[in-house]
């Protein structure tokens, strides 16, 4: 299918995983970027009084590989952006650029997610 990216990598526990992440960065006084596992977009998730909205007009933007959301998360750090990370591959993508680390991840009905400000 064009304009999908299929790629395989390693998670480090020599499995594969097929990463669809979408990236979209949104500029105010502070860029945040928003980064979401593709197939949990526009659903919604609740726990308690815990609520996950993973909305298209916030996650939505280009899906990107693994690896280009690692270099996105690399480069974006250092221009002190803030992050609103979703979903297990888009967590793995934000610990292995130095995002985020297990102390900042939560849980939602087993949705990882992470909110980060540098």
């Amino acid at each position: 299918m064009p304009g999908l990216f299929n790629n395989s990598v390693s998670n480090g526990r020599n499995s594969k995983i097929d990463s669809k992440i979408f990236v979209k960065i949104h500029k105010s006084y502070r860029t945040v970027v928003a980064v979401c596992d593709s197939e949990l977009i526009g659903k919604k998730f609740e726990e308690g009084i815990k609520q996950l909205d993973i909305r298209e007009s916030f996650y939505k933007g280009e899906e990107k590989s693994f690896e280009e959301v690692i270099e996105i998360l690399e480069f974006q750090k250092k221009e002190d952006a803030t992050f609103n990370i979703v979903g297990e591959n888009s967590i793995k993508a934000s610990k292995k650029a130095g995002i985020v680390d297990d102390k900042s991840i939560f849980k939602i009905k087993k949705i990882p997610f992470s909110l980060v400000l540098l």
